[in-house]
C-alpha cells in the first residue's frame, strides 16, 4: 500500500499540473497492484473528485468557465456517464479496454501539449448536437472504465478549436469533476463494499495532497506545455505497461 500510496501522490501532482485528475492511472496502477476489481472504478472516480476540485474552485474564482462552452458537452456526458458506471463487465474485458482508454489518451495529451501557448488561437464555432454526441461518447466510455473524460475533451476541444486555451482548461476540469460524480453514482448502483472502500484511505489522502501540490506547480514554476508533455508520455508508458500484462 506504501508504494501504491506514493504512486497516487505522483499522479495527482502530474494530472492536476495540468487540470485533470487522473483517473485513468489510478486505474491501471490498482489493476497491476491486483486490487480487488469491483471496487477499482469507485475508488478511481473518487479520487479524481478529491484532485479536480481545488481546480474547478480555482478556474471558478477565476473567471474562467465558459458555461456556454461546456454545458453542451455535460448535457450529453452526464446520462451516459451514469448509465456506463451502472454497466457490469467482466475483469478481461475492462483491462482491454482499458488498455485503448489509456493509449488514446496518452496520444491526446501529446496532441493537446503542442497546442499549449500558442500566440494565434482563432475560435471556430461547433454546433450544439456535435458537441452533445462528442460528450456522451465521451460520457459513457468514461463511465464504463472510471474516468473523469477530461484527458479526452481538452485535447478534442483544442483539435476544433471551440475554445480559447484558459476557457478549455476549465472546462475540462469541471467536465472531470461532474461526470466523475455521476460516475461515482453509476457505480453504487452496483453491488459495492463500503468497508473495503473506506480500507483504502491512505489514497485518498495522498491524492488530496498531491493534488493542491500541482495546482502549485501549475500556477509557480512549470509551463503547461511541458506538464501535458511529461504527464502524456506518463499515460503512454502506463498503456505499454497495462499491454504487456494483457499478453498471455
Amino acid at each position: 500500500m506504501i508504494i501504491l500510496s506514493v504512486l497516487f501522490f505522483i499522479t495527482a501532482i502530474l494530472y492536476s499540473s495540468v487540470g485533470f485528475g487522473g483517473g485513468s492511472t489510478y486505474l491501471a496502477l490498482m489493476l497491476i497492484w491486483n486490487l480487488p476489481y469491483y471496487i477499482i472504478p469507485i475508488l478511481a472516480l473518487f479520487c479524481n473528485i478529491i484532485v479536480v476540485s481545488g481546480n474547478s474552485i480555482n478556474y471558478l474564482r477565476s473567471g474562467n468557465i465558459n458555461l456556454k462552452l461546456l454545458v453542451p458537452y455535460l448535457a450529453g456526458s452526464i446520462p451516459f456517464a451514469f448509465f456506463g458506471a451502472s454497466i457490469s463487465i467482466e475483469k478481461d474485458l475492462f483491462e482491454i479496454l482499458l488498455f485503448f482508454v489509456l493509449t488514446v489518451a496518452g496520444i491526446f495529451l501529446f496532441i493537446e501539449s503542442k497546442n499549449f501557448n500558442k500566440e494565434q488561437f482563432q475560435i471556430k464555432k461547433v454546433s450544439n448536437l456535435l458537441s452533445i454526441s462528442i460528450g456522451s461518447i465521451i460520457g459513457f466510455i468514461s463511465g464504463i472504465v472510471g474516468i473523469g473524460g477530461g484527458i479526452f475533451l481538452s485535447p478534442i476541444l483544442f483539435l476544433i478549436k471551440a475554445g480559447y486555451p484558459k476557457h478549455i482548461a476549465a472546462a475540462a476540469s469541471l467536465f472531470i469533476l461532474i461526470n466523475s460524480i455521476f460516475g461515482v453514482a453509476g457505480q453504487l448502483t452496483k453491488d459495492i463494499v463500503f468497508d473495503e472502500f473506506l480500507n483504502f484511505w491512505p489514497l485518498f489522502i495522498c491524492v488530496l495532497v498531491g493534488g493542491q501540490i500541482g495546482n502549485f506547480l501549475n500556477i509557480k514554476f512549470l509551463s503547461n506545455k511541458t506538464l501535458a508533455l511529461f504527464t502524456s508520455l506518463l499515460v503512454i508508458f502506463v498503456a505499454v505497461r497495462m499491454g504487456i500484462r494483457l499478453i498471455p
